[in-house]
């Protein structure tokens, strides 16, 4: 960032990571929070619709497979360039596009007839939702004070709980009530999506993203009204001149693209940090997709198998719980994997399960330990990278474990034909334990400032 004699140090970070929090702190996170959760809910009602529409259309399991997919191609084209378009334009007006998108194309996907419709309609639910999430992370790290960033980004993340037990509970009540139950579910989905985009719209662009781009007096005002809700004085608030001081000097900051992410002091936390998003995106939705069908075919009928799914899904909420605690008191790195760990071992246990007390049990364990892994690896993703790159990083990282979350569905009815479901989740396993691995490539920022790499 330059003006004028030389660069100019951001001060917006500095006022922000000073201040307790607040009541515009708690709108940023909840109005960011409401399209975490609309993501999961979309995913987790594609995971019931599935179940239901193989039986209804009596869809071949490879069919059933490119439902899912279908939409995370999407969602990989989404975060890899919704991260770089943030970068150059700013957060706010991604997310209201992004939702924009997922709400016309969920709405849509109510009406249709045939597979073909819903597959386009899928790609483009998926493409706005791709593009949410790594922005979304992004925007509330960029606000939060540096010695509860974390916490606030697990919380973020403990959203998708929220989004993914509403999808349990259509699941549950709605779809099974009729052969059009699988429409209302997607309607349901798409009347949040308006409210969340009025909510959106009232939120203040990044302080720290509008520095970046010079634009001082916009990014003042913003930091201005958050000290005034914390009855705080402004202080520094002039940019620093790195002319006046040799302590600050510093580099023109990097221009967002895909090669910035593979300059030398950045490329082995890039390299990493997609190996983790890779691994956790392919065991992840390989599994939770297809829980449902999965307990179908065991035998539980729809109703007991959505039962059992609403049970492992509320065991979320207290993994993101602990791991809200732990990123703050462990760090990240040994958060995350940790984490890792106690998936790639619940997911073995699950393969595995007989009884219907161990499918539970098993179950909870997994999602206990898979989105307490989810909320560490959101929470130490933005702080890899700097402000100017900081959506784009965040972005094509998400893309890469896209890229994961495509295949992983496609796989599973191919791991089952070749071992049945114990095959199935020790690969799934094996894959969050290479996951637990790479997280020691990445850095750990706990209480750092978010600006310095």
């Amino acid at each position: 960032m330059t003006d004028g004699a030389g660069p100019r140090i951001s001060n917006a970070g500095r006022r922000l990571d000073r201040l307790p929090f607040t009541r515009p702190h708690a709108r940023v996170l909840t109005g960011s929070g409401l399209g975490w959760a609309l993501d999961a809910m979309d995913v987790g009602l594609i995971s019931f619709i599935i179940a239901a529409l193989a039986q209804q259309w009596d869809l071949a399991p490879s069919e059933t497979a490119w439902i899912a997919s279908i939409g995370f191609i999407g969602m990989a084209i989404g975060a890899s360039v919704g991260g770089l378009v943030a970068d150059r334009i700013g957060r706010r007006q991604v997310f209201a596009l992004t939702l924009l998108v997922y709400g016309l194309a969920t709405g849509a996907s109510a009406l249709v007839g045939g597979l073909v419709a819903l597959l386009i309609l899928r790609f483009f639910v998926g493409l706005g939702l791709g593009a949410e999430l790594p922005v979304a992370s992004t925007y509330v790290s960029e606000f939060a004070p540096a010695r509860i960033r974390g916490r606030l980004i697990v919380l973020l993340e403990a959203f998708w709980a929220v989004g993914w037990t509403a999808a349990a509970l259509i699941g549950y009540f709605v779809i099974p009530l009729s052969a059009d139950g699988w429409r209302w579910a997607f309607l349901l989905g798409a009347i949040p999506a308006a409210y969340a985009l009025v909510v959106r719209w009232g939120l203040p662009e990044s302080a720290r993203w509008l520095e970046s781009r010079s634009r001082h007096a916009e990014a003042d005002a913003v930091v201005a009204r958050f000290e005034a809700a914390a009855g705080t004085a402004r202080v520094d608030t002039a940019p620093i001149d790195s002319t006046d001081s040799p302590r600050h000097h510093a580099p023109t900051p990097p221009k967002a693209s895909l090669r910035a992410l593979w300059a030398p002091d950045l490329r082995v936390r890039t390299a990493a940090l997609w190996l983790v998003w890779f691994c956790v995106n392919f065991s992840y939705y390989g599994a939770f997709i297809w829980i449902p069908t999965l307990l179908v075919a065991q035998g539980f009928d729809l109703v007991r198998s959505f039962e059992f799914t609403l049970w492992i899904t509320l065991a979320q909420l207290p993994g993101y719980a602990v791991a809200a605690w732990l990123v703050e008191v462990w760090g990240r790195r040994a958060t995350l994997s940790v984490f890792l760990v106690g998936s790639a071992v619940a997911a073995l246990m699950f393969g595995t399960a007989a009884s219907e007390g161990m499918i539970l049990g098993t179950g909870m364990a997994l999602s206990f330990f898979n989105l307490g892994a989810w909320g560490a690896l959101y929470a130490v993703t933005p702080e890899m990278y700097p402000t100017s790159l900081r959506a784009t990083g965040a972005g094509w990282a998400a893309g890469a474990g896209r890229i994961a979350s495509i295949i992983a569905p496609l796989s599973v009815p191919v791991l089952l034909a070749v071992g049945g479901a114990s095959v199935l989740f020790t690969v799934f396993g094996a894959f969050f334990a290479l996951a637990a691995v790479g997280t020691w490539g990445l850095v750990d920022r706990r209480g750092a400032a978010l600006d310095e790499r």
